[in-house]
């Protein structure tokens, strides 16, 4: 699982700080660039959705080769990509399999560490982070040895690493070992019996954060050097800056999920970050550009949304079943949600206000983000909006306990 965290990122941010040297071989304008950054939330809102009746019918550990798969062919195809519409096709293959990962990954820490999710959620989001980071801080100095291509081609060789234990292990094998405290992994779910997160506070709540916080970050993720060359920064300095963007998910996805998990209500959590997004974003648009990297700081943290939501996932679901259904509905919703920040972001760009239309939307998106955080934060379960539908047979199921004695 560690591999997979660290893989599953790096096709994200390769992009964005060689986007002049891409332009030079493909026509990349506003309109594919603002496609190109809206491909990520994209590919995890259908993948999202299309989860959901998958992690019904085949085994998690199945599901996660499929993904990491599609993860290499996509970074493959793109570097190949001898046309804008192959570049977005192989692309956005690529974005399909994180999505997937990103959809699986929670409940499988649930299947096998049922005990360790929050730190383990730590660790997978911390992971998650520093592949984003090291991705961006290399683009340039490996576009300058050896291309473009060859800089966002290479990461693909770490996602086919990650893809070797899972062949020879419990994907290879078709086995796995659950918790007795959870559901089946392939327990069969009537339609009558199915858990509907579209019609729960939980599924929206969380659906809500994941739009917010993921809006924010993939418009950063796209545009932040461009931002910040407008401002007067080197290309080589503002890939710098993306880097040490992302790689501030680390410290808050070390220590988010062991807070949110021991605390019953944690929405002033949530709203710290909302705060953190809110002042960086006042930094970049108006302080001197020698500062940025101060701001740059600021609003990177705002990313512990990210840590916040993937923990609240487990926290607001008893069963292994009831995670993977969160998980599918809240990430496909809100990544399609979340689409319209990075695609929108360069068309707001106007030469008289600069950048600061953008920022402005992306602040919208961030009352999104509170919006969740509320509805996400009385303690329940969300199997308890469902009590047929989570156990076989129609039986009710204890109900949970309170949150202060849930790990």
């Amino acid at each position: 699982m560690v591999s997979v965290a660290f893989s599953a990122r790096e096709a994200v941010s390769a992009v964005s700080p060689l986007l002049d040297p891409i332009r030079e071989d493909l026509p990349l304008d506003a309109v594919t660039t603002g496609i190109l950054g809206m491909l990520p939330t994209a590919g995890f809102a259908a993948m999202g959705f299309m989860a959901l009746p998958l992690v019904r019918r085949i085994q998690l550990e199945h599901l996660l080769l499929v993904a990491i798969v599609l993860t290499t062919l996509g970074q493959v195809g793109r570097a190949l990509g001898w046309t804008v519409l192959a570049f977005l096709a192989f692309t956005l293959i690529a974005m399909l399999g994180i999505g997937l990962v990103n959809v699986v990954m929670p409940p499988l820490l649930m299947k096998y560490f049922p005990d360790k999710t929050g730190g383990l959620s730590a660790l997978h989001v911390t992971l998650l982070g520093a592949s984003t980071a090291v991705a961006a801080q290399a683009a340039i100095p490996l576009a300058n040895l050896y291309g473009w291509r060859f800089s966002i081609g290479i990461w693909a060789a770490f996602s086919a690493i990650a893809a070797l234990p899972w062949l020879i292990g419990p994907a290879g094998k078709g086995t796995g070992t659950a918790s007795p405290n959870t559901a089946p992994p392939n327990a069969p779910c009537s339609r009558r019996n199915a858990i509907k997160p579209w019609r729960s506070s939980i599924g929206w709540g969380a659906a809500l954060i994941f739009a917010g916080c993921s809006s924010n970050t993939f418009a950063a993720l796209t545009w932040l050097p461009s931002v910040l060359v407008d401002k007067g920064m080197s290309q080589d300095t503002a890939g710098s800056m993306l880097a040490l963007y992302s790689i501030l998910a680390l410290p808050v996805a070390l220590i988010v999920p062991l807070l949110v998990i021991q605390i019953p209500r944690p929405l002033p959590i949530a709203l710290l970050f909302v705060v953190m997004f809110a002042v960086g974003y006042v930094g970049i648009i108006f302080a001197p550009p020698t500062s940025a990297m101060v701001w740059v700081v600021v609003a990177g943290l705002g990313q512990g949304a990210y840590s916040f939501v993937f923990t609240m996932i487990n926290k607001r679901a008893r069963t292994q079943a009831g995670s993977g259904v969160l998980s599918g509905f809240a990430q496909g919703a809100g990544y399609a949600l979340a689409s319209v920040g990075p695609f929108l972001f360069g068309l707001l760009r106007h030469s008289g206000d600069g950048w600061l239309p953008s920022f402005g939307m992306l602040g919208v998106w961030l009352l999104v983000l509170t919006v969740g955080a509320i509805m996400l934060n009385r303690p329940r379960v969300i199997e308890d909006e469902f009590p047929a539908d989570a156990a076989p047979d129609g039986a009710r199921m204890p109900r949970a306990l309170p949150d202060s004695r849930r790990s």
